[in-house]
């Protein structure tokens, strides 16, 4: 349940807008930008912000539209505790407008991202989701430093790794969220 239908069902008035929308992008989006979603709503409604942000994700290609998210990525996020219920769907240009903040799972997204802000000329803050984590935040983006392994081809064990990652950025992502946000 969103934050709007919450407050809607809370008494019948209606709770200030949403303002800010956050995308995570990786290429099928089975794998990690799921992951990354349910990670960043569950960061976001521990800081009370569930009214304000708006989270989702989406991947570059087309393989797995309408498709539930990577049993592997299911079952990781499960184990730790994550509310998730996905179906994967494709950005294109025309979705940029609509973005604040784009998160890149690794380099070659974020290019493709790139260019879809260039073709949509919005005003989007494009970034790769690691940079938020302390530890890299000398790095420039894009770099493959930055990038979020994809673990579709690789063991359980995988998924683990880059929910560890996508754990780090989303917290500190969520510090800057209420200045983002005003």
């Amino acid at each position: 349940m969103t934050g709007q239908d919450a407050g809607l069902r809370a008494g019948g008035r209606y709770p200030p807008p949403v303002t800010y929308r956050i995308t995570a992008v990786c290429l099928g989006n089975i794998c990690r930008s799921p992951m990354a979603e349910a990670v960043i709503r569950d960061r976001v409604a521990a800081a009370g912000l569930e009214d304000l942000v708006i989270v989702d994700s989406a991947g570059t290609g087309d393989w797995h539209v309408g498709g539930p998210a990577d049993p592997r990525a299911r079952a990781t996020l499960d184990a730790a505790a994550y509310s998730h219920d996905h179906r994967a769907r494709q950005i294109d240009a025309s979705w940029i407008a609509e973005i604040d903040l784009l998160l890149a799972m690794d380099s070659s997204n974020y290019a493709n991202l790139q260019a879809m802000v260039e073709e949509s000329g919005a005003d989007v803050d494009l970034r790769m989701f690691r940079s938020f984590d302390p530890q890299l935040a000398h790095i420039d983006e894009p770099h493959s430093d930055l990038d979020v392994p994809d673990p579709y081809y690789g063991a359980n064990d995988g998924f683990i790794e880059v929910l560890e990652m996508l754990e780090r950025a989303a917290d500190a992502l969520v510090v800057e969220l209420p200045a983002r946000v005003q």
